[in-house]
């Protein structure tokens, strides 16, 4: 039987998890928003060091279909996606976020280039760089390491999923293995990792999902980006779904699956997404992720009707 480690609700400002604007607040005492940025990057097991045509779930603009412009520099997508989210919160501070693509998959001094440009840029208090674990080269984390000392830094991985059976099949073209040691080398180097997981993978049953989300609770990073997959029109999936490997979960199982997996995390670790969504002209399915408050609000409620919060029974996951 699982026991609650607690014996009333844990609660984050109006939240029952611990949500990024709150720890954001709590930080840096104001709003602080992410900057999607799109650096030129691509992937090794898309240009063929380890596997061609990348991940079988992944946008032909590696995931960052809402990033800024590939043929701008920069500065210029910074401004851009910077102004256009002062739209809605007019008093903020940034966090640029190079997001498309592999962000640590080139040499340092070309890393160097491109984040320094966005440290200079006013109002910008640390970076995001999201990257694969088989892309963090020694001379890699010890200039994540200098960063970490001098900026507020988070490194975003892609794991996905620990069944090395569907990492296969969607061509992560690394396995579990791989994240575990990519974590240790930065947590030994004390940089904050956030782990990406998806929900609703090919051949992926409820239990497999869980099974994930149950083993990034344990293991030693301090955020968690949770995503429902999103077929894409133009994506390796699309011939998987055609096969029948693939099925759309529903949205009130989807938001069983997310309050099923906080009640298993740790209430330090920070949940910087519990879904997503994605650009509606490429969108195949599901259609109802495009209401993505109305997933969200359905998150609040059903930890509110289970009276169940975020690390209610971590310790018995």
């Amino acid at each position: 039987m699982n026991l609650p480690t607690t014996d009333s609700p844990l609660l984050w400002g109006d939240k029952r998890f611990h949500t990024w604007n709150t720890e954001m607040r709590g930080v840096f005492d104001e709003k602080v928003f992410k900057v999607m940025l799109d650096a030129g990057f691509t992937c090794p097991n898309r240009d063929g060091t380890i596997a061609r045509g990348g991940c079988t779930f992944c946008s032909a603009r590696g995931s960052g279909d809402f990033a800024g412009k590939r043929r701008d520099d920069l500065v210029t997508q910074f401004n851009d996606i910077r102004d256009k989210q002062h739209l809605k919160w007019p008093q903020a501070k940034y966090i640029g976020y190079f997001q498309a693509y592999t962000n640590t998959y080139a040499p340092v001094e070309e890393l160097r280039e491109y984040y320094e440009v966005i440290l200079e840029q006013p109002g910008v208090v640390g970076l995001s760089i999201a990257t694969r674990p088989d892309c963090l080269p020694d001379d890699v984390i010890e200039y994540l390491a200098e960063l970490n000392e001098r900026t507020y830094l988070w490194v975003e991985m892609g794991l996905q999923t620990v069944h090395d059976s569907t990492s296969e099949l969607i061509n992560r073209a690394h396995d579990t293995q791989c994240f575990i040691d990519a974590v240790e080398k930065l947590r030994k180097r004390n940089i904050r990792v956030c782990a990406h997981i998806i929900y609703g993978l090919p051949q992926e049953t409820h239990e497999m999902m869980l099974e994930t989300g149950r083993a990034v609770s344990k293991m030693d990073v301090q955020g968690i980006k949770i995503h429902l997959l999103h077929l894409m029109k133009g994506t390796p999936m699309v011939r998987q779904y055609e096969a029948g490997l693939l099925r759309f979960l529903e949205q009130d199982e989807y938001i069983k699956l997310i309050v099923d997996t906080l009640e298993m995390l740790p209430p330090e670790m920070i949940v910087h997404r519990l879904t997503g969504d994605a650009p509606r002209k490429l969108l195949i399915g599901p259609m109802w992720s495009m209401k993505k408050w109305e997933v969200l609000n359905g998150i609040d409620a059903e930890l509110k009707s289970r009276d169940s919060w975020q690390g209610k029974y971590w310790r018995n996951a």
